[in-house]
This record gives structure tokens, sequence and C-alpha cells, in this order.
């Protein structure tokens, strides 16, 4: 990242919000269930799958829970309705981890139901920073053989070989593995760039080995190609892993992956919290700061 990218990404609260939106919206399916929906529909005309998430993680009470949750039962109602190619991904502090962990579990228990009743439809539990790790794997490992569902692990973590080893251990297997992008103390989390690449292919070796169905989550064309030579030699059938990509991100690399004969599936996320996230993938993705810039001196147009 670059000097100016770096002043760019610290000075992104104080942008004005319209702007903010505008840039962003190539990120975000947008504010409504309906807007989603059609960008699922065009993703899948391309030849892509989904997954659609709800945004809203850092809730402050637990009303806010149950409106969450009401809101992912109607994203799998539209899913099985509109015979859409998509599932479904839920953040767990959104549903209320950390605020009352015995409601969350009711919570994520309701929406894995209601998945069931529509189709069986896949759930993935999306991982999210360091206090929250050993909980959501704890959840998943007692939800897996009873439902449809995934679960989220981060390269850029220590533990997550171990953690690999953990969960396969207790039987089969659905991981979506991405690089990571909480902020974390160096005790927790890889730093360098190499090294974060490095331990992203040996974990991805260690969940082929294992026979895991895998999420390859990842826009780095170093990581696509090590994954894809990877599969290879492990004999992965195209239907045993897939690729995942985030709505907005390296489109043509997209649809290079999905011209080359290779399952992919894009993160589509919508909501009224859309400037939190927003914020978020800014400074993940600080090349953006030419376009926050553009944007400040035409009024977002």
């Amino acid at each position: 990242m670059n000097v100016f990218n770096q002043i760019i990404a610290g000075v992104l609260p104080l942008v004005p919000k319209p702007i903010v939106k505008k840039v962003s919206s190539r990120y975000i399916a947008g504010a409504t269930l309906d807007e989603a929906v059609r960008v699922v529909r065009r993703l899948n005309s391309e030849g892509a799958m989904t997954t659609v998430d709800v945004l809203g993680e850092y809730i402050k009470n637990m009303d806010e829970a149950r409106e969450n949750t009401d809101y992912s039962l109607k994203v799998l109602e539209s899913i099985e309705k509109e015979r859409l190619e998509g599932n479904l991904s839920i953040k767990l502090t959104s549903l209320g981890l950390g605020l009352d962990d015995a409601m969350c579990e009711a919570n994520v228990r309701r929406i894995l139901d209601h998945a069931k009743a529509h189709g069986n439809i896949f759930v993935r539990f999306d991982m999210e920073n360091v206090p929250y790790t050993d909980r959501t794997i704890d959840l998943y490992l007692k939800f897996r053989k009873e439902y449809n569902c995934g679960v989220v692990l981060q390269a850029y973590l220590h533990r997550t070989q171990d953690d690999i080893r953990r969960i396969m251990a207790d039987g089969p297997s659905n991981f979506r593995l991405c690089k990571g992008i909480y902020v974390e103390e160096p005790e927790h989390a890889i730093k360098d760039y190499e090294g974060i690449r490095t331990n992203y292919l040996a974990c991805l070796e260690l969940m082929l080995a294992g026979g895991a169905y895998v999420g390859i989550a990842t826009h780095d064309s170093y990581l696509v190609d090590g994954s894809k030579k990877l599969v290879a030699k492990h004999k992965r059938e195209k239907q045993t892993y897939e690729f995942q990509m985030l709505l907005g991100v390296r489109d043509e690399l997209r649809k290079s992956i999905i011209r080359e004969g290779y399952r992919l599936r894009v993160y589509v996320p919508f909501g009224a919290d859309w400037y939190g996230y927003s914020i978020r993938r800014l400074k993940e993705n600080p090349s953006m700061a030419g376009h926050i810039i553009k944007a400040m001196f035409t009024g977002g147009r």
C-alpha cells in the first residue's frame, strides 16, 4: 500500500456517506432483498453460484438479533421461491453472539430449521475476529451433523492448521478458506504477505488431503493458480470444491475461472448496514482510493 492510499484509508470515515455509497455500490447488492435477488439472478445467468449475506454484525441489542434472524429467513424463502442458485451466509454476532450466546444459538437453529424446510439450503457460518473464533467453530461442530452447513477459516491466523485438524477429526467437513481481513495482534495473526500466502496453500492442502469440501475464497491470482495445482495433485472432482469471490472484486478473474469450467460462488452482501461494510471493504482494498478522490470532486457522479 503506497503512502497516498494509506492516507485515504485513514480518512475514509470522514468521507460523506453518499460518496462512499457511490464508490462501494459495486461491492453491495443494495439495501433491500429485492435488489439482492436481482443481482443473484444476473450472476446465475453468468454461470456463477452465490451466497447471500444480510449485513448487520456488531449489533447493540437482541431486538436487532431477532430482526436479522427474521431477515435471514426471508432470504431462504426467496432462494427457494425464485429458484436461485445460492445459499446463505450468516455472521453470528449479527444474531447475538457476544450479547447472549444462548439466544444466538437459538437464532441459528431457527435459521437452520428454516433452511432445511425450504429445500435443505446450505448455510455458511462466517468467521469474525479472534474473540469469536472458538465459539463459531463450536457452534459449527454442534450443528453440522444435523444440518447442511459449513464454516469459514482464516489463513492468516497461526491457529488455523490446528483448527482444520480438529474439525476434520470430528467428521466430514465443509470449509470456506479465506486470507482474513480483521486487524489482529501478531500473537494471533501472520503479518507478512508471503507468509499468509504460504499458510493459505498449506491450509488448503490439509483440507483437500482430508477429503473436506472447500470453498477456495481468494482474489489473488497466485493463490488461484496454486489452488488449481493442489486440486489436480489430489485428483479432486470439480463438484467437491469451488472457488469463491466477493461481489465486484476482480470480475474478469471471476469470468476467467468460470470459462475454464470451475465452479465459482460470489458472496453477495446486502442490507441497511451498507456503510459499515463499505468502510471495511474500502480499507481492505485501498487501491479504490483514486475512485474516492474522483467521487469527492464530482459529487459521486
